[in-house]
């Protein structure tokens, strides 16, 4: 199996906050999971870096354009690299090979008699770079930053979304499970049916971006330019190769509910358009909310994921990111909320289960862990790996991250039910005492695999203290592949005591 995932890629018109890492992080588990079921994986995020705003927040900040978007670029690549995501390619949409291809794409379209020139006369929000109809405003404003629209006339390209309104529709009909989560696909289905009108692809008052090649005097619309990333990327994301081939169409999209118009409408209509193929599926999650409102840079809320990492490390801003708020909603974050989980989820659930575990082993078999024939799997052991499969081919993180703890629950409950430091003292009871130890380990082995998508760090520290392989393919999840193992030490905390920051914005 081929699994192509992606990012949206993320504009530099400022640094970036916890909602960018927030798709990053889900679509690294995601790419972290179908490399350990052995599929052939490609995980794509990366930079927007043209359009209106651009110059406008690079002259603020008393820059040139060029070192303004290289600048945050770097941030985000920086952001990338500090919670472990794995990607395969960054890409950057002012790399000269991408704007080559934006070109060759639109020129398909033009070719194709898709695109007609006309006159615009609409209302703009600027920090969108989106236009909206009046019925989409708020009380007049645009809907996501809260401002007065412009109104905007100019000469412009148009691309023929009409036109494709009826096969889109053919589309969504034919493919119940295009969009996820489902009431996500009512959405975008319900836009497409209430009619679609032509978009303005180009634009006349812009010179930062990829000129439109058959009237070099326009640019293309930065959002349509931005979309073909997903397309571009693999024309030259390894040297020498055009996966393209390889790849396309197996691609799943993970992004926010704020740009669903443009990649669960425009993007298949744009593909269609051009003779490509539409993607496999498209995965629209929700908001993380600072104190109810949307966390946005230009309203000033943000939490910096750095920051963040600084105090807790990756894995636990991986693990609170995921854990937090269920993936396709809107929720709730807070530093609060970072150190409850930190501390009772991490640190005592799993944290304290290792130390447990290694310790009594270190105490009662002198670190000697033995095969027990007769060992039974904890909990639901023997269900994890294919449950909370299923749930990630859904795109559910949040499940399967629930689905994996129940198991971390469950071993501790073993514990105070087994109580082996009960049997310890009975010699009577040593085949029980071995049993318990080693479904201990056996389970924490699993859990280990099996949250290694979501904490690459600390699994393989979790393998190392038990003296097991690291073995991370999906099907060591299941139980009874312990083998036996000498030097078990008691393990050094996972998740040592932090202090919580005092505020975040």
């Amino acid at each position: 199996m081929r699994f192509y995932i992606t990012t949206p890629i993320y504009y530099v018109n400022a640094t970036p906050h916890i909602g960018h890492a927030y798709t990053t992080i889900a679509a690294d588990i995601l790419a972290r999971h179908h490399r350990q079921r052995g599929d052939d994986t490609f995980f794509l995020t990366g930079t927007d870096e043209h359009g209106t705003n651009i110059p406008r927040v690079a002259a603020e900040a008393g820059l040139d354009v060029k070192e303004f978007v290289d600048r945050n670029a770097a941030a985000f690549q920086e952001m990338t690299t500090r919670i472990n995501a794995s990607n395969d390619f960054f890409i950057r949409t002012t790399d000269p090979r991408h704007e080559a291809a934006v070109q060759e794409f639109v020129q398909r379209i033009y070719d194709a008699g898709h695109i007609y020139e006309g006159v615009y006369a609409g209302l703009y929000c600027p920090r969108c770079e989106a236009f909206y109809t009046e019925a989409e405003l708020v009380d007049g404003k645009c809907p996501v930053h809260g401002i007065p629209p412009e109104r905007v006339e100019e000469k412009n390209w148009f691309f023929r979304l009409s036109a494709f309104q009826d096969r889109l529709l053919e589309l969504y009909d034919g493919n119940t499970e295009f969009v996820l989560p489902r009431f996500r696909y009512n959405e975008a289905r319900s836009f497409i049916e209430q009619g679609l009108e032509d978009i303005s692809i180009s634009r006349a008052s812009e010179t930062w971006g990829v000129p439109v090649p058959w009237d070099p005097e326009q640019t293309v619309y930065v959002w349509v330019d931005a979309l073909i990333n997903y397309w571009s990327a693999l024309a030259f994301a390894r040297e020498g190769e055009d996966l393209r081939s390889v790849f396309w169409p197996h691609v799943r999209h993970a992004l926010a509910k704020d740009i669903l118009k443009f990649h669960c409408v425009i993007w298949p209509a744009l593909l269609l358009a051009a003779g490509i193929e539409v993607p496999r599926q498209l995965f629209v999650h929700g908001y993380l909310l600072f104190g109810e409102q949307k966390m946005s840079k230009s309203l000033g809320n943000v939490i910096d994921p750095l920051d963040l990492i600084d105090v807790y490390g990756a894995d636990p801003v991986r693990f609170y990111s995921i854990r937090e708020v269920q993936f396709g909603q809107d929720g709730n974050v807070s530093i609060d909320g970072v150190q409850e989980r930190y501390e009772r989820e991490l640190a005592n659930d799993l944290g304290n289960l290792v130390s447990r575990t290694t310790a009594m082993i270190a105490r009662y078999r002198d670190g000697r862990l033995a095969a027990a024939a007769d060992a039974e799997p904890a909990g639901g052991l023997a269900t994890l790996g294919a449950e909370a499969a299923a749930l990630l081919d859904v795109f559910d993180v949040t499940g399967a991250l629930e689905r994996i703890w129940k198991e971390v629950r469950a071993l501790n409950a073993l514990v105070e039910e087994r109580k082996p430091w009960e049997l310890a003292k009975d010699d009577s009871r040593a085949v029980d005492l071995d049993r318990t130890l080693y479904e201990l380990a056996d389970g924490l082995r699993a859990v280990a695999v099996a949250l290694s998508p979501y904490l690459p760090e600390t699994a393989p520290r979790i393998l190392a203290a038990l003296r097991q392989p690291e073995e991370l393919a999906w099907d060591a999840a299941a139980p009874g592949r312990t083998v036996a193992a000498e030097g078990i030490a008691a393990a050094e905390p996972l998740f040592p005591r932090v202090e919580a920051p005092s505020a975040a914005a």
